[in-house]
């Protein structure tokens, strides 16, 4: 398996350049709009409430009723452009709505988002959003994977839902049939982007079709025989575990030995110089 052919589900997980996988799982239509709905009602009433302010300013100072669009005009884009970009970029992809459904707008690499980003999804949003009532939203964001709307086709972000149970740790033994051949197997140090792609697959194993996990499994396996004598025969799955298993329990072994002799060196270590007086 090349080390850049994505192997994963590329609309929930960002691959790396040591093609790592990193699960970025993307915000549901519902939850979008539950979010949208919270925001945009307050960014609504705040508008409102600018221009309640700026007419009843306006009155009492007596500026010409022509001016009426222009003041209605900046009241509107400070409320549902200005505001909604300012509020996003100021908390890094969150507001008040996606705090309460757990997400956050992101660039399509899965980094923060500028002012420019947020600037181009809240004027757009004033159409989609505000215009049509979320019905244009709605519609762009079931037509694509990752539930983008047309502010985020246009900005290159997307909503990332952040309330992900965490994952649990897996831990795999060298299997039965590969015990025997564990006993003399010599399994030298793997390189850490294919140690690390070994253990994801095998988190992840579960998940795939199984054309897709004998292919991954078949590749994988073939990167690792150069590092281990003998190679078996068999499921390239139960080795790609048992290689796994032997190097966590040497390392940890050499970490234990390791451990034990700097402690059998402590005491002449951290030992005075013979005949120097301890004023300690």
């Amino acid at each position: 398996m090349s080390s850049t052919e994505p192997t994963f589900d590329d609309q929930r997980e960002l691959l790396t350049g040591e093609a790592v996988a990193l699960e970025l799982r993307p915000t549901s239509v519902v939850l979008r709009m539950a979010g949208a709905i919270i925001d945009y009602v307050l960014y609504i009433l705040v508008t409102i409430g600018m221009l309640w302010l700026a007419f009843s300013v306006a009155a009492e100072t007596g500026v010409p009723e022509e001016l009426s669009a222009a003041i209605s005009i900046a009241c509107i884009v400070l409320g549902l452009v200005l505001l909604p970009a300012i509020v996003e970029t100021a908390a890094q992809g969150k507001s008040l709505g996606r705090l309460a459904v757990g997400d956050r707008i992101v660039r399509d690499d899965g980094g923060a988002i500028a002012f420019r980003h947020a600037v181009i999804r809240s004027f757009v949003g004033v159409l989609e959003i505000v215009f049509t009532f979320g019905g244009l939203a709605v519609v762009v964001a079931m037509l694509n994977a990752r539930a983008k709307r047309l502010g985020d086709l246009l900005a290159g972000t997307y909503s990332q839902y952040e309330r992900v149970a965490p994952a649990r740790s897996q831990t795999f033994g060298v299997p039965v049939e590969l015990v025997e051949w564990a006993s003399t197997a010599d399994v030298a140090r793997l390189p850490a982007a294919l140690s690390r792609r070994i253990a994801q697959f095998l988190r992840q194993a579960a998940g795939h079709l199984p054309a897709t996990r004998e292919r991954i499994a078949r590749d994988l396996a073939a990167e690792a025989a150069g590092y281990v004598s003998p190679v078996p025969g068999g499921d390239p799955e139960l080795f790609l575990a048992a290689v796994a298993a032997l190097r966590r329990e040497r390392e940890a072994t050499a970490l234990r030995l390791e451990r034990a002799r700097l402690d059998e060196l402590a005491p002449t270590l951290t030992a005075l110089p013979h005949g120097f007086p301890d004023r300690g």
